[in-house]
């Protein structure tokens, strides 16, 4: 008797066994009703397994609180789920869900800094886009610290924060943004351009610096080499460089920029101004891209040392001060270099 109770019990046990193994096959990888659709789901930091399954249900992720709770108790426990935000594409089965949490491959938000922003000005930007606030990250772009191995000479980041699309979770830190524009700046500025750099007599410091300069001159990317070999002639020849966003970035210093540049703002007096101070302002006017930096090492080869605005984002370059003027009369009301 006892045999017989034993077998049928253990009929019985491996029967449900079966029975639930099946429902909860069947379960894990049912998928609600649904067109298909990208959702980003959050968890937040110090919520239990219990919280997520309910909030799942909620957002009509799962069908049923219970099957991802068991899956978890049998799979997955005591491991954790990492707090963050993730991107699910549904409908989906509570055994992706699962998969896709613990992978632990948070959503990453695009961050895109544009060429020519002064570090204030991106300060301002990051913030907009949904990192952060703009003090905290004031007070990383002005920390030399963070620049130091790069450029000993720094006061602050400006030049060196890489213009480019990054990618990063929901709540990253000033600083960890800050790292990751400098060491973008590194793996673009590689030794080749150190090098290059060497053989013109220039140091990286002032490649950016004339490379800011650049950027902020012109916005077509055919014309940096050409305003580049302006500023190496006159760099030559000890002319100043006349170069109008120099003064624009000392008064924007002081928060005194009108929105346009007056003949009163040519006598500034301020180590900014290249119409005062000969050779290269004291540091980066803003942080240049990958096209001015190349421009600053490797100008076009021509005698020009004087450029103008055609007023319609386009320049006209002449060799000679007559011609200059020429150019002048034609394009400006007012003489520019």
């Amino acid at each position: 008797m006892v045999r017989k109770a034993f077998r049928a019990a253990l009929v019985v046990a491996i029967v449900g066994t079966g029975i639930f193994a099946a429902w909860l096959s069947r379960e894990i990888n049912r998928r609600p009703d649904g067109p298909p659709r990208k959702f980003i789901f959050e968890i937040e930091r110090g919520k239990g397994v219990r919280w997520i399954a309910r909030l799942l249900k909620q957002r009509q992720v799962l069908t049923r609180e219970w099957p991802f709770l068991v899956e978890y108790r049998l799979f997955v426990s005591p491991k954790g789920l990492r707090a963050g935000e993730y991107e699910l594409s549904l409908p989906v089965g509570v055994k992706d869900v699962l998969h896709d949490l613990l992978e632990g491959k948070v959503f990453l938000h695009p961050l895109t800094i544009p060429e020519g922003l002064t570090a204030r000005e991106i300060a301002r930007l990051v913030p907009s886009l949904g990192f952060g606030r703009e003090q905290e990250f004031l007070d990383a772009f002005e920390d030399p610290g963070e620049v130091r191995s790069l450029d000993p000479k720094a006061r602050t980041c400006e030049g060196y924060l890489f213009p480019e699309t990054y990618h990063f979770p929901k709540g990253t830190p000033a600083r960890q943004i800050t790292r990751a524009m400098l060491t973008e700046f590194e793996s673009v500025f590689q030794d080749a351009w150190r090098r290059r750099g060497r053989e013109i007599g220039l140091s990286l410091r002032e490649t950016v610096i004339l490379a800011s300069l650049i950027e902020k001159e012109t916005s077509l990317p055919v014309e940096r080499k050409l305003v580049s070999t302006v500023f190496h002639n006159r760099l030559k020849m000890g002319m100043k460089l006349d170069c109008d966003p120099t003064i624009i970035y000392a008064l924007k210093q002081k928060n005194d920029y009108e929105g346009r540049l007056l003949r009163k703002d040519l006598t500034l007096d301020s180590p900014y101004n290249t119409y005062l101070y000969g050779g290269l302002p004291p540091g980066p006017i803003c942080n240049p891209g990958k096209i001015s930096l190349e421009a600053a090492l490797y100008p076009a080869e021509t005698n020009n040392l004087y450029f103008v605005s055609r007023n319609d984002g386009s320049h006209v370059f002449s060799k000679t001060f007559a011609e200059h003027q020429a150019n002048v009369r034609k394009y400006q009301k007012h003489n520019k270099k």
